[in-house]
């Protein structure tokens, strides 16, 4: 079995890579995530994805695409639906760089984290090794998601804060200031109470 491991990012990539590795399977890991911005962003995941293959010696095939046109312009009159052409868009040029190159099997680390959608991720996967006459290999990498990221700052590697594309990085901010709001009118409100009882 010669599998391709589409890796988001090196954090995610560590407990994917030593399951397999248990497995007696020996990845080549896969970056092509042209969902990630902006380009500052983009550069940091992969030079640290690079860094890290090297470090354990993990073969690392690139599709270098920083592709910040095509994924706004596909996603933008449907925002609230970008996840399904996120993993599609990946999971496609995973699943045809395979094939070409003559793998059998395909995965994602992006099967590691609990936040992803783990039922879309494997029927898209499947459909493209359909499509491209691979086999996409749903592994459940979901229990090794917390070693994974305390041995990704134990190691002092690049960890990002948003998902990826420029849509969850407005989440993230977006998320943060309504927090932000409601702490401060809570503590009006305390204040406010505090006034009226003196």
């Amino acid at each position: 079995m010669s599998t391709l491991l589409h890796i988001c990012c090196a954090p995610c990539s560590i407990s994917c890579i030593q399951q397999l590795r248990e497995m007696d399977i020996e990845p080549v890991g896969f970056w092509y995530n042209p969902n990630i911005h902006p380009f500052l962003e983009y550069k940091a995941r992969r030079d640290t994805l690079r860094q890290y293959a090297q470090e354990i010696g993990l073969e690392l095939r690139e599709v270098d695409f920083y592709g910040l046109r095509q994924f706004t312009a596909a996603v933008a009159q449907h925002s609230d639906q970008r996840c399904g052409y996120c993993y599609t868009c990946r999971l496609e040029e995973t699943a045809k760089y395979a094939a070409q190159h003559g793998f059998t099997h395909f995965s994602t680390t992006l099967l590691v984290s609990p936040y992803q959608n783990r039922e879309m991720i494997c029927a898209i996967g499947e459909k493209m090794g359909e499509r491209y006459g691979v086999t996409f290999a749903a592994h459940d990498f979901r229990p090794g998601f917390s070693h994974g990221q305390e041995e990704a700052r134990s190691q002092q590697l690049y960890m990002q804060k948003y998902c990826g594309c420029i849509y969850s990085e407005e989440d993230r901010f977006s998320n943060r200031r309504k927090k932000e709001l409601h702490k401060l009118h809570k503590q009006q409100a305390q204040t406010a109470q505090a006034q009226q009882g003196q």
